[in-house]
């Protein structure tokens, strides 16, 4: 039977950002409440795939509903909360934001995508979403190396998790490896570990971690919103490219000072 990942509710600040750096996850309980997800979920199975931004909404075979809409912030107005949600944000900021002449320059965000994904929806393969910095593995697991945090994910589960309904799997540590898994399914004898939470929790995690979405085998279709954030100096690319991408002025305007900034609204810095 799987295991059930570790899920700590950190006291403070300095607590969570020790557990990003150091485990490679950092564990939100009860972020967002059952009206607001009932209202994502809403919106999630609404929005129309735009097959030129990369979207799709449905796997190749057709025997299963595999949505994914990218850049969902700039599909409708609802998302915009979700770039900065209190507890959450504080958190991206602080790991990822980038020391330069006596002050700090944010983090951005890089992507948000919704994602539903139905009954007969198989395993994923371990993997990293990103490994900035490759190293032999007995330097990147060496204590007094310390690898920034250069990309982060935060996802946001809109259903109760459960084994059949196909919960995201961690290698907690695995960024300390210094390299993706290359078909490995284990390292350092630590086997992946489920991520059994509760809707409107979050669990962020950095982009060298091991990990996957596992076959759904229920009878139902699982909710899940993910938002993507960087270093300031991982550029932002929003498909379509060569820039076709456009924001939408409407949901702009509805934006805070903050979450315009996230988006790209920024004070110019290095290489600008």
């Amino acid at each position: 039977m799987a295991k059930a990942l570790s899920l700590v509710d950190e006291p403070d600040l300095k607590s969570r950002i020790r557990s990003l750096e150091e485990r490679g996850y950092v564990y939100f309980p009860g972020v967002i409440n059952a009206n607001e997800i009932a209202e994502l979920r809403d919106v999630m199975d609404r929005l129309e795939p735009d097959e030129d931004a990369f979207d799709r909404v449905q796997s190749r075979d057709g025997l299963y509903l595999d949505k994914h809409i990218l850049n969902c912030f700039n599909r409708d107005p609802i998302f915009l909360q979700y770039l900065d949600k209190p507890g959450v944000i504080e958190v991206a900021e602080a790991v990822m934001g980038h020391p330069r002449s006596g002050k700090t320059i944010p983090c951005h965000l890089i992507g948000m995508t919704a994602w539903i994904t139905g009954p007969g929806r198989p395993d994923q393969q371990l993997h990293t979403d990103r490994t900035p910095i490759s190293l032999p593995e007995d330097v990147a697991a060496d204590p007094r190396v310390k690898v920034p945090v250069f990309i982060s994910t935060a996802h946001y589960y809109l259903d109760d998790m459960y084994e059949e309904l196909g919960p995201t799997k961690f290698i907690p540590d695995s960024h300390r490896s210094g390299r993706s898994p290359d078909g490995d399914t284990q390292w350092k004898g630590m086997e992946e570990q489920s991520v059994l939470c509760r809707a409107g929790d979050v669990v962020m995690f950095r982009s060298e971690v091991w990990h996957r979405g596992s076959a759904n085998t229920s009878n139902q279709n699982r909710y899940l919103l993910q938002v993507h954030y960087a270093n300031r100096m991982i550029a932002q690319k929003f498909p379509p490219y060569l820039n076709e991408f456009q924001f939408d002025k409407a949901i702009l305007a509805q934006a805070t000072p903050l979450q315009r900034r996230l988006m790209g609204d920024h004070e110019q810095a290095a290489y600008e």
